[in-house]
Formats: structure tokens, C-alpha cells, sequence
């Protein structure tokens, strides 16, 4: 079989080899894939591996000998699935492999906010601390505890229930929204409305899918709701939030700060003005790039083609 990876880079930069897929076939692998060479690189492909690189309608009636695609991610919106299913290509997802890297990303970024360490560690070396009268220093004592504070999760999937028995363990205590309101936890929690979140909670993570019901779900009206002293994070899809309305409040200081780890369209946009938003913690969507949840997310890929060489396809969508 024929393999061709049209954007390997983030998940193998070099740390992460291809030699589980190696073993299923003909493997070539491209680390980014530009739209005017999907066609010419995928040809003659029988099974591709895209994470980001999107596969049309159009794209794939140019591809007469694919038989199978599987996606290096849990999103799959990049795939035109029914074109694929009018042709009988099965198309296969990793539907659970950062659980635990995306939830300990979300606990680095609060805990960068109440406690404010690599801060500090530059103002000390920068002099502040050798030249401070006291034992101690500190700027912006805004430090906090996160006992008793309340964590609101809006979606509470995998992830989002992660984020809430890593907020149990630092008790903290827990709100939480879902569509099917349906978990099994060994942590208590209170289901809430959206508004009941954003008008309790301490910190607020967004877990939810992207849908047109949740697309601008943090709008300048649900940001007003919030306390000023509270702290957004956003681990999910950009579009999740406006991104204007947030860095507005940012600015003004009506909420106390927001962490985004995704935006609208990546790589960000220099017009974007989340670039320019006061107490903004911005990271390039690397929650999920542990190196152990890559080297996961490769094995359920390998597992993912050598099901579907058995005729058994397994995390198809």
C-alpha cells in the first residue's frame, strides 16, 4: 500500500519516528503540503495520513486510487467525509490521545496566573530582588490560592473531566455544562448553565466542540457576566470566542485576565488583536504536543491502518 503523509512535521519533528507506519507500506512523508500540491503528491496515494491539509470534494475525485484516509488529529472537519462515503473511503480519527496533555496544559496556565513564578524569575534577574529593602519581593500581589475557588468547565467531555479532577485534587470546587449531562466522576461537581459559569466561577475553561450554536459562545454579553476577578482559558477552538469582545475586556479590565491556546485561524493573523490584549497569556496551540501524546496519537494511527488492511476499520467517523 501506497502511504503518503501530506503534513508530518508536528507530529515527527524529529522526536517522534514513523516506524510503526513504516511496516504497513509504502511510506512517503511530506512535512507541510502547500493546496496546489495536494493532487500531485497524493495521486497515486492509496492511504493518506493529513492533519491540517484539507481534503475536498474536488480534491479527491483527482485521486483515483485512494482507498482510505486517516486523520492525525480528533477534528475531522478538514475532510469531506461524504464525498469519501459516495466512494466507499472509510475515514478513521484518534479520538483520545491528549486527554492529560491538554488538562496539564490548562492547570500550567492558571497556575502561571495565581502564582506568577517565570514573572518573578525575570524580575529577580533583572535586579528587582537584590534591590529590594525586604527578605522577600514581589510586583502585582495579585497571588491566589486555588482552594476554594470555583472551576467552571463548559463541555465536559474527556478532556473537560480531566480538568475537573485536576481541579478536585487542588479543591477547588466544580461547575460544569454539557449538552447530554451525562459523566461519571469520582469528584463532585454541580451541573450550571453557561451563565451560572460565567457568573460563579474563578476560572473558566472551554472544552466544547465547535459548532454554530458555541461559535462566538464568549461574546462582549457573556464577558460582562463575568467577575472581574475571573480568568478565562480557551485549550478548544479559537472560534469558541469573539476574539475582539475579549481582548476589549482584556484592555478595560473587566475580566482579570484569559489564556488562549487556539485562535480563529492559525498560524494567528497579525490583525488579530488578541496580540495586542492586556494580560493575555497567548501560546501557539501546543496543548496537545507532549511528546507522549504524540507518540500516542502515532500508534492509534498505525492501528488505524493496519485495521483497515484487515477489512475492520476502527475510529471511523
Amino acid at each position: 500500500m501506497r502511504i503518503i503523509v501530506l503534513d508530518g512535521h508536528t507530529l515527527n519533528p524529529c522526536d517522534n519516528p514513523w516506524t510503526q507506519i513504516e511496516t504497513l507500506g509504502e511510506l512517503t512523508v511530506y512535512d507541510r503540503t502547500p493546496a496546489d500540491q495536494i493532487v500531485g503528491r497524493a495521486r497515486d496515494a492509496e492511504i493518506i495520513l493529513t492533519n491540517k491539509v484539507p481534503l475536498s470534494a474536488g480534491t479527491l475525485s483527482q485521486l483515483p486510487n485512494l482507498k482510505f484516509v486517516s486523520v492525525l488529529a480528533t477534528g475531522y472537519n478538514i475532510i469531506d467525509t461524504a464525498a469519501c462515503a459516495a466512494r466507499g473511503i472509510p475515514v478513521s480519527n484518534v479520538p483520545v490521545y491528549s486527554t492529560d496533555a491538554v488538562a496539564e496544559f490548562v492547570f500550567s496556565l492558571i497556575l502561571d496566573f495565581a502564582k506568577r513564578p517565570a514573572f518573578h524569575s525575570e524580575l529577580a534577574k533583572e535586579g528587582a530582588w537584590e534591590s529590594s529593602p525586604d527578605f522577600c519581593f514581589w510586583e502585582n500581589s495579585n497571588f491566589r490560592e486555588l482552594a476554594g475557588k470555583t472551576m467552571g468547565i463548559i463541555g465536559f467531555g474527556r478532556i473537560g473531566q480531566r480538568v475537573g479532577e485536576l481541579a478536585a485534587a487542588f479543591k477547588m470546587n466544580i461547575l460544569a455544562h454539557s449538552r447530554s449531562q451525562s459523566a461519571a466522576t469520582a469528584f463532585p461537581f454541580a451541573w450550571a448553565s453557561i451563565t451560572e459559569i460565567l457568573e460563579s466561577s474563578d476560572f473558566v475553561s472551554l472544552h466544547c466542540p465547535l459548532t454554530p450554536e458555541t461559535h462566538g459562545l464568549i461574546s462582549a454579553t457573556s464577558l460582562a457576566k463575568m467577575k472581574p476577578t475571573a480568568f478565562l482559558v480557551n485549550t478548544a477552538r479559537g472560534s469558541l470566542i469573539n476574539e475582539q469582545a475579549l481582548a476589549d475586556a482584556l484592555n478595560i479590565g473587566l475580566i482579570a485576565g484569559a489564556a488562549c491556546d487556539v485562535v480563529s485561524a492559525e498560524p494567528i493573523l497579525p490583525t488579530n488583536p488578541l496580540l495586542h490584549a492586556k494580560n493575555l497569556t497567548l501560546t501557539p496551540h501546543i496543548a496537545w504536543a507532549a511528546i507522549e501524546a504524540r507518540q500516542r496519537l502515532m500508534a492509534i494511527t498505525a492501528e488505524n491502518i493496519a485495521a483497515f488492511l484487515s477489512g475492520n476499520s476502527i475510529n471511523t467517523v
